[in-house]
């Protein structure tokens, strides 16, 4: 089973503990269509991992319906934790084929899918902004990974000057995340479209959409929630005029 985030279900990563999980993935709709009406014996857990990738969570032995609760509507199991694959909690990512909104599958089916990756499943120290220097595959990992979580709180907190790098051509990129957006906002909308709305990016992307592997992000300046618009344009345009970003890069204006 792959799970997602939602307002009605596992709300984010505070919801999986092995309790939490047990409890939403007991309750089963008598009329589901995606899942059996016999299930297996052993279920396997994943949570999204960014695009189509699900890390594995954790195993429950099922150990038969409970009638006893049984609505119109619902079904309930009775759940116990599982040692299977524990050596693999958090760490084991596979590639989810076919449409994820199929989330719950068969083992038959799952054993042939890919393994992305067996990672470290601790979760990454946030390395200052000073020495923060991602690759768009990086930056779209630490907006959707949990791993990545304390990550987003520090991005959400700042307003700032970042730099955007082509490392094929070596143009720069100077932009800035400001008001309520804050870094956290401005890049994700990079990690989403790949070029955030920008016209020098966006055209390279007309040209080859697989150009902005080739991009790099970094932080030049951060400035505190108060900070005034004027102190941010500021510095924005010191940037530009340091980093000829105009002249020989990818800023229009």
């Amino acid at each position: 089973m792959r799970h997602t985030f939602k307002k009605d279900g596992l709300t984010g990563p505070d919801d999986l503990s092995s309790a939490k999980i047990m409890a939403y993935v007991r309750e089963q709709g008598v009329k589901a269509y995606k899942f059996p009406k016999s299930p297996p014996r052993i279920w396997l857990n994943f949570v999204a991992d960014g695009g189509n990738r699900g890390r594995f969570l954790m195993a429950f032995e099922n150990q038969g319906e409970s009638l006893a609760e049984r609505t119109e509507e619902l079904r309930f199991y009775n759940l116990a934790a599982s040692d299977c694959l524990a050596s693999f909690q958090n760490r084991m990512v596979i590639e989810w084929a076919g449409h994820t909104i199929n989330w719950a599958k068969w083992g038959e089916v799952i054993s042939g899918f890919h393994v992305a990756e067996i990672a470290d499943a601790q979760a990454e120290p946030f390395p200052g902004f000073d020495n923060l220097l991602l690759s768009y595959r990086e930056l779209q990992s630490v907006m959707e990974n949990p791993r990545f979580a304390i990550w987003r709180e520090v991005l959400k907190s700042v307003q700032g000057i970042y730099l955007i790098s082509d490392t094929s051509t070596g143009q720069l990129y100077v932009g800035k995340a400001d008001g309520s957006e804050r870094i956290l906002g401005r890049w994700g909308q990079y990690a989403k479209t790949g070029h955030g709305g920008n016209v020098a990016l966006r055209d390279l992307d007309t040209l080859d959409i697989s150009h902005r592997n080739h991009f790099q992000f970094s932080i030049l300046r951060v400035f505190s929630p108060g900070a005034s618009a004027s102190d941010v344009d500021a510095a924005e345009s010191h940037y530009k005029k340091a980093l000829l970003s105009r002249q020989f890069g990818m800023n229009r204006n």
